[in-house]
């Protein structure tokens, strides 16, 4: 089966599809934290070209299935939010669907797998069953609204203000996972300081790679040093992309990300990496422009 940019079929006839990209957090400021407890962020947040794939093929009942290479360990019951955000979608109608997930991203990696796996449900069967989005998508998870938008976005509040941002240069980058489990409470419980300053108010638009890369160098991923500090091979990870024009860890980790100029430089590193530690997840991908 052929598939378009944005993962729907190029057959109009072939059951219809979604791919949930990988959410990346180019930089991840941490501004601050509510009285609930819900810590305040300021993030540039891009799409990645890899990701997950969610086809849909009507049924009458509900179903998920999963393969792929990370599907091992995957529910297919309501513990997977794909499932979750198809019942609240539903709203009790019970409407069927046969969803088939083929799975690619590791889990709880920084990089918004089930988020991403969520908000394709969301769109993917809002299509096939002809209802609207729900006005409220953060109740399955604080990245499924911007893993439902297009293009570079700023994300701030904890994760509900998205502000769309003008398309980065071409930018290639390689994704490492480790497979160190680092729980992203733990992880914001670890920061000391959880009120730092955010990004300058206007974030501009980049002429090219290098004046991307100056950015970005001026930002920070706050919650980078308390990550390491509880999976050490997290350092390891960003010293081999040591040969990026920038390295640094996305979310709450344990995933990390370089940046190339090049396509022909992202492949390069990958397969460097990936020969060097055949046990970790390596992807290189295009940051997506829309």
């Amino acid at each position: 089966m052929s598939f378009s940019k944005d993962g729907a079929p190029a057959d109009p006839g072939a059951a219809a599809s979604r791919m949930a990209w990988a959410k990346v957090n180019l930089t991840l400021h941490c501004t601050g934290q509510r009285a609930d407890g819900y810590h305040l962020l300021d993030s540039l947040v891009v799409r990645a070209g890899v990701g997950d794939r969610l086809d849909v093929a009507a049924a009458d009942d509900l179903t998920l299935t999963v393969s792929g290479p990370r599907a091992e360990g995957v529910p297919t019951d309501a513990r997977n939010l794909v499932l979750r955000a198809a019942e609240v979608l539903d709203a009790g109608a019970g409407r069927g669907a046969a969803l088939h997930l083929e799975k690619h991203l590791p889990a709880a990696a920084g990089i918004g797998g089930g988020s991403a796996d969520a908000a394709a449900a969301l769109d993917l069967l809002a299509a096939h069953w002809g209802v609207p989005l729900p006005t409220e998508t953060a109740q399955f998870g604080a990245d499924v609204p911007v893993c439902l938008t297009r293009g570079p976005q700023r994300m701030q509040g904890v994760g509900e203000i998205l502000t769309p941002l003008s398309a980065l240069p071409p930018c290639h980058m390689v994704l490492v996972n480790p497979g160190v489990d680092v729980p992203t409470p733990a992880v914001f419980s670890a920061l000391s300081d959880k009120n730092q300053p955010p990004m300058p108010e206007v974030i501009p638009s980049f002429a090219g790679f290098s004046e991307l890369i100056d950015f970005l160098s001026a930002q920070r991923n706050d919650l980078a040093a308390p990550a390491i500090a509880r999976g050490p091979v997290i350092g390891g990870c960003l010293e081999a992309l040591s040969d990026a024009a920038l390295a640094r860890m996305s979310g709450s980790g344990a995933t990390c990300f370089g940046l190339y100029a090049t396509v022909a430089q992202a492949e390069a590193a990958a397969h460097r990496i990936a020969s060097a530690a055949p046990r970790w997840w390596v992807a290189a991908a295009p940051i997506l422009a829309a």
